[in-house]
């Protein structure tokens, strides 16, 4: 036979390529729990100075959650900025829940 040539009774080789799966960045969630220390006043000025975008009136309803329910979640997002802001929040004396993977 030739070389190059291919014969009838040989099977063909399967290539499989790698197919990469893009995956988001994971969010994780920023958690303010409720304690005996901190006034809704205090919660609701933390959250509108830390928080991007927190309008008093959304701070005010959370700091009502995290009374009622004990807990609440204030933000939701990339991991690095959940880190700050977990950082930050907990540095003003609010006490916070371990970061959790959303």
């Amino acid at each position: 036979m030739p070389v190059g040539s291919a014969s009838a009774t040989t099977s063909p080789t399967t290539v499989q390529e790698r197919s990469r799966v893009r995956q988001p960045y994971p969010n994780y969630r920023v958690i303010v729990l409720d304690d005996d220390v901190n006034t809704f006043q205090h919660v609701v000025e933390c959250l509108v100075r830390h928080i991007p975008a927190m309008q008093p009136d959304q701070a005010w309803n959370l700091a009502q959650c995290i009374d009622s329910q004990g807990s609440a979640v204030v933000w939701s997002g990339p991991q690095e900025q959940a880190e700050l802001y977990h950082h930050l929040l907990g540095a003003e004396g609010l006490s916070m829940a371990p970061l959790e993977r959303a």
